[in-house]
């Protein structure tokens, strides 16, 4: 079979895979009839915390020869602690399961401990699991703290709110064009894609400034993947203005530079409806009546937002 063909099939089973995950994120809720599956966090009111689970696959998330072990810590780390910034609330503690193939060394867990340790800054590492894998398969749990904070869901977006966004979109996934390109630059936006920052400061200040439900979401699977599920969960229709979203300018070395600004995932940027935008947050459109997500007049479907949904690999 030819290199190209393979690729082909590749990236549309990932593509389908991820699709189908959705449906069946939709499909255990139902089955266990649970009020907590929904969100990427349970919010757990009688005891005053949220928890997430997340997991990176070798080769699916990322690939070992184009990644450290201290950045695939620190990206462990951090990609995690992104969901509990999402809902509002304080990262507290973190456990790490490892599945790890026998040509792992000591130093290769040296490296990735110190990676996730450096990446954590007040988020403590409290236990885990380490067992046998025929590729590295991480899972990593973290709790937050809800105290004095007013947390998101994805259903909570109310008509007349302001959508916010943090930081820069689209370098991520430009990062990772370059590195499955063999390129080396520029070198700002590949460290985006294997160093990335949960974004902490503005999560509290929206957590901690808003008196009224508000949503949610960090941009994992791209900007219209979070603005498309926030439309959805709360029935309400989220209206953009592209030319608002910041981003950087040297993405535009790629010719589909703007989809990479919407589609593009694995910035750990988030997304936010408010009523008053806190210092940092930056206006790039408001919430209506209606539904799905409308860019610069254009409506875009579900189907349309799938089509385009961010492969991590």
């Amino acid at each position: 079979m030819e290199r190209g063909t393979c690729k082909r099939i590749y990236c549309n089973h990932q593509k389908r895979i991820e699709i189908m995950e959705k449906e069946f994120i939709k499909l255990i809720k139902t089955t266990l009839n649970s009020d907590y599956i929904g969100d990427d966090c349970a919010y757990l009111k009688d005891l005053g915390i949220v928890i997430s689970q997340d997991s990176l696959v070798e080769n699916i998330h990322f690939l070992r020869n184009k990644i450290t072990p201290w950045q695939l810590g620190w990206k462990t780390a951090n990609v995690n602690i992104s969901d509990i910034c999402a809902s509002g609330a304080e990262p507290k503690y973190m456990t790490v399961a490892l599945s790890l193939p026998k040509d792992i060394t000591p130093e290769f867990i040296e490296e990735f401990y110190n990676g996730l340790k450096a990446a954590c800054q007040g988020v403590e590492i409290v236990g885990g699991d380490i067992t046998g894998a025929e590729k590295i398969f991480i899972s990593a749990t973290v709790i937050g703290k809800t105290a004095g904070r007013n947390i998101s869901s994805r259903s909570n977006a109310q008509i007349g709110q302001k959508i916010v966004v943090s930081g820069i979109h689209g370098s991520s996934a430009a990062g990772l064009k370059l590195l499955l390109n063999n390129q080396l630059d520029p070198k700002k936006l590949i460290k985006t894609h294997l160093e990335p920052v949960a974004q902490r400061e503005i999560s509290t200040l929206i957590a901690k400034t808003q008196t009224t439900p508000y949503a949610m979401m960090d941009t994992s699977d791209g900007l219209m993947d979070a603005l498309s599920q926030i439309a959805e969960g709360s029935g309400v229709q989220m209206y953009v203005d592209f030319d608002k979203i910041p981003f950087d300018e040297e993405i535009k070395i790629f010719p589909n530079w703007r989809d990479l600004i919407l589609f593009g995932g694995e910035d750990y940027q988030l997304v936010a409806t408010v009523d008053t935008p806190p210092a940092g947050a930056i206006v790039i459109g408001e919430v209506l009546a209606g539904k799905g997500v409308k860019l610069n007049g254009k409506e875009f479907s579900n189907d349309l937002i799938e089509q385009k949904l961010y492969k991590h690999l």
